[in-house]
């Protein structure tokens, strides 16, 4: 009976020490930017943003350049999942075909959604090659027209 108690005594100081060294570890490392979720037959990625601005300066801004990349088949959709954080805002997906020229876009308003399902083949443009998620903010350009700019982008290629 002494064993157990020893064995678990010893158990719960391991635990302990692994979940204080964790916090150690983690604690410190500035804000974390959001990720998207996407997932196809079996297969899922979760991604960082490629770019991500100070929505008051764009100029301001971190570039990890990450960009996921996701196995797909013709049979299964693309099942895109993205945090509270980015649907709470005005948010675009880009979807982006073998040939660029036929790239499509969908703006979502705030709280409106937090998933996608897209298919991989459209009838008309064929294969899909990449999803872009955009955050929005409105500039003015330098002909002092009113449009909008994504501050924040996440990227996946899929690969058939």
């Amino acid at each position: 009976m002494k064993r157990a108690a020893a064995a678990l005594l010893a158990t719960m100081v391991l635990s302990a020490g692994a979940g204080a060294g964790a916090w150690l570890l983690v604690r410190g490392h500035g804000p974390q930017h959001p990720e998207i979720s996407v997932y196809s037959h079996g297969h899922l990625v979760r991604v960082g943003p490629y770019l991500y601005c100070n929505v008051l300066n764009l100029n301001e801004c971190q570039t990890p350049q990450t960009q996921g990349e996701l196995p797909v088949s013709r049979r299964y959709p693309v099942q895109l999942s993205v945090p509270k954080a980015i649907a709470r805002a005005p948010w675009r997906l880009l979807r982006v075909y073998e040939d660029p020229t036929n790239t499509t876009a969908t703006l979502f308003r705030p709280d409106t959604r937090l998933a996608v399902t897209i298919p991989t083949v459209d009838p008309q443009r064929g294969r899909l090659s990449g999803i872009v998620v955009q955050l929005l903010t409105l500039v003015v350009d330098p002909a002092g027209e009113l449009r909008e700019a994504p501050h924040a982008e996440w990227s996946v290629r899929l690969v058939f």
